[in-house]
């Protein structure tokens, strides 16, 4: 089943269940999915944006909403601060789960073996292969202090 399908069946199920805060989180999705798709039709791409960039596009909004949770917490706002968590954990639903510290340091090094990478001007690259294979499950800030410190080292 695609993420796409998984997306549009919760919306019915939170619509079902009456559940506001669901709904609105997976609608606030399906849209950004809907603009993207959009703008990939726009560059000679009919069928939309693929799984890969659609976990990216989760990723990005469950950072946007964590940054957006800490200045609500640092501004004395808690409850919007709570709303925001709450929108991560559904996002974080239809996520795969994240890589290990230990996973995460192993694809790594794949990848720089799989590129021979050797000084940092092939740090694009690494990240290029990482963000391709590793979309959604991977921190990307983490992988990159990785992957520099690995061709650095």
């Amino acid at each position: 089943m695609s993420l796409r399908t998984d997306i549009t069946d919760g919306i019915k199920t939170a619509m079902k269940a009456k559940d506001k805060l669901t709904l609105s989180t997976l609608r606030l999705v399906n849209a950004a999915v809907k603009d993207r798709d959009i703008a990939a039709r726009a560059t000679d791409n009919p069928g939309g944006i693929d799984e890969a960039e659609i976990l990216s596009l989760l990723a990005k909004m469950v950072k946007q909403r964590t940054e957006s949770a800490n200045i609500y917490d640092e501004n004395g706002r808690p409850e919007l601060a709570e709303r925001e968590r709450g929108e991560i954990e559904i996002i974080k639903t239809y996520m795969p789960t994240s890589l290990t510290d230990e996973e995460l340091e192993l694809a790594v090094k794949k990848a720089v073996n799989d590129i021979d990478a050797t000084c940092l001007k092939d740090m694009g690259k690494v990240m290029g292969k990482l963000k391709s294979e590793y979309a959604g499950r991977m921190d990307m800030g983490k992988a990159g202090a990785a992957v520099k410190a690995l061709l650095m080292g």
